[in-house]
């Protein structure tokens, strides 16, 4: 992993920070996109938060001249590739995956449903809807089981159902947000997490809490939930799961860096359960913990993430060279 002393950090130009946006997880996505801010701003980086509210961030952008954007926005509108389609027209660089990607990553059912495809272990899933029959769904699935909205993130919208008279009240919760609704095998185990930067996967994190499963509480709020790094695996195991997580990282045509989520069931099979392409970097995230364990700070992973425009550029110059 480079250091940002290795930047010439004028190169970089001048960066928005776009954070916020207008889905669920906005008050996350202000606390990632400040804390992203404060460490460019610390390297010397000309950067500038920009409050991307849908009304103003297209005509905020035109005019702020900015060379290339730090995507920090959480869930719809910023993790769907709206704003990276946005992006493109106005021709900014922009840090993650694309507009492909990121919409395939976002949308719980359509990424399953390619993971599936491409041969990489998900749990089995069931979409609800609301003449659903809820005893068939739980004899397929079996109890307990996780009902869930397809277009959320940060654990919104999600319920553990362990009686199928909870189906009903689980699927009107999660049909409140947008997308469809999916119910999914409960995965009885270890809970994982995998950051990937570039084409590196970091150290393996284990997740540990008191709560029904790692839900928004224990994400942002709880400050009983633990991690675990090393994460107690032996290191076979823990580079098979880095292999997974490249693999599904890479099956969905995701870049730049992200967060892989996975289930360890009790036999020891790991599942992955969801792929994150603007991960959390608040103080309780777990891509900047993943980077500390292996070696790097914050300021680093922060610049490490923003060079990646750059070679972005590059390739993309040299691609218009060798058209023409």
């Amino acid at each position: 992993m480079n250091s940002n002393n290795q930047f010439n950090t004028k190169q970089f130009g001048k960066v928005a920070v776009l954070m916020g946006g207008w889905s669920a997880e906005r008050a996350v996505s202000l606390q990632s996109g400040q804390a992203v801010l404060d460490a460019l701003k610390h390297c010397g980086i000309d950067a500038y938060g920009v409050d991307a509210r849908k009304s103003t961030v297209l005509e905020t952008l035109r005019r702020g001249n900015f060379d290339r954007a730090f995507i920090v926005m959480h869930g719809p509108g910023g993790e769907d590739g709206v704003i990276q389609g946005a992006l493109e027209v106005l021709g900014i660089p922009y840090t993650g995956s694309g507009v492909l990607a990121s919409a395939v990553a976002m949308d719980k059912l359509r990424c399953k449903q390619l993971l599936e495809g491409a041969g990489i272990p998900t749990p089995a899933y069931i979409v609800l809807n609301e003449n659903m029959d809820m005893e068939f769904v739980s004899a397929s699935l079996g109890l307990p089981m996780i009902v869930k909205p397809a277009l959320e993130g940060s654990s919104i919208g999600i319920s553990k159902v362990e009686q199928s008279t909870d189906l009903q009240k689980a699927w009107q919760d999660a049909a409140q947000y947008k997308g469809d609704v999916i119910a999914e095998q409960w995965i009885d185990g270890a809970e994982y997490t995998v950051a990937i930067i570039g084409d590196q996967a970091l150290p393996v994190i284990r997740l540990e809490t008191s709560n029904d499963f790692y839900d928004y509480q224990a994400k942002y709020q709880s400050d009983e939930t633990r991690y675990l790094c090393p994460c107690g695996l032996s290191a076979e195991e823990e580079a098979g799961m880095q292999r997974l997580a490249l693999s599904a990282f890479q099956a969905v045509g995701a870049k730049g860096w992200g967060r892989i989520d996975i289930m360890n069931s009790s036999d020891g099979t790991p599942w992955v359960i969801e792929i994150n392409t603007v991960p959390g970097m608040t103080s309780h995230s777990l891509v900047p913990m993943a980077a500390r364990a292996a070696g790097f700070s914050f300021d680093e992973l922060v610049c490490q993430i923003l060079a990646q425009t750059l070679e972005d550029v590059d390739h993309n110059h040299s691609e218009v060279g060798h058209a023409s």
